[in-house]
């Protein structure tokens, strides 16, 4: 006769793993450490399933231990968290939703970061459907101060430093509608600080307007911005919320958490 299946238990490890998961978000809600009595009740563990598992964790230093029966997030976790921020690139981060974006407005979306004076563009989705002739191949540059992506990196200087650029670069224009007298620079750059987004208004080439929004890494820095390019005649403000949506989603994927902004009415 077969002999009859008993049923197996769950596999313990995988238990083990979702209680590992929780003693790790308890010590997380807390900067100081927390007595192995309180995980305990937070967690409904008993205090010896609660001790076995921390003390496997502070062997594989995931937790310290400051004194004895008090808990702590280990090195051991900044050490990784270390190693992924370092593989995170911004292009990988961005090229999904910028094609999930080019996909809604039919335009140009434009990857842009900061080198020294100028932007550089990194990544663009573009189709042949947009009718606009991408003039800046990837790789290309502009200044700062004719491009709505430079405009939101100089709006993060110091006036001082907004100063210097101006000295150095003299604010050259490109089209009748560039922006070449610091003064008009600064009002400019006061709107995209309070607002977070930025606009070139026919100012780097003729025919051709834009809006941009930035990106920011997990310690808050802009290292990035994403723009719409259009002509002029079609740029549409219904595209902003978009705009900065995707730009939200892409600073997020870099472990970035927003702080709230007034409304983007410019």
């Amino acid at each position: 006769m077969r002999k009859r299946d008993t049923p197996q238990p769950t596999t313990p490890s995988i238990q083990v793993i979702e209680r590992m998961f929780a003693l790790i978000d308890v010590l997380a809600s807390r900067e100081e450490a927390i007595s192995l009595k309180e995980i305990s009740e937070k967690t409904g563990l008993h205090p010896s399933t609660t001790h076995r598992i921390l003390n496997d964790l502070a062997t594989g230093r995931f937790v310290d231990r400051p004194e004895a029966g008090n808990y702590r997030l280990g090195m051991r976790l900044l050490e990784l968290g270390n190693l992924v921020k370092a593989r995170l690139s911004v292009r990988d981060a961005a090229l999904h939703p910028m094609r999930e974006l080019h996909k809604l407005i039919q335009q140009p979306v434009n990857l842009s970061m900061r080198q020294g004076d100028e932007i550089v563009y990194v990544e663009r989705a573009y189709s042949e459907r947009s009718g606009m002739q991408v003039v800046r191949a990837i790789g290309g540059r502009a200044p700062l101060h004719l491009t709505s992506v430079g405009k939101l990196f100089l709006s993060v200087d110091d006036p001082q430093k907004v100063r210097a650029y101006a000295t150095r670069t003299g604010l050259a224009g490109h089209t009748r509608n560039s922006i070449t007298q610091l003064p008009v620079l600064e009002r400019e750059l006061s709107k995209a600080r309070q607002y977070g987004i930025a606009r070139d208004n026919e100012e780097l080439e003729l025919g051709v307007r834009c809006m941009a929004a930035g990106i920011h890494d997990d310690q808050g820095k802009l290292v990035a911005g994403l723009s719409i390019s259009a002509p002029a005649d079609r740029l549409d403000e219904g595209w902003l919320p978009k705009l900065e949506a995707t730009a939200s989603e892409i600073s997020e994927a870099l472990g970035y958490k927003a702080p709230l902004r007034p409304s983007s009415a410019i």
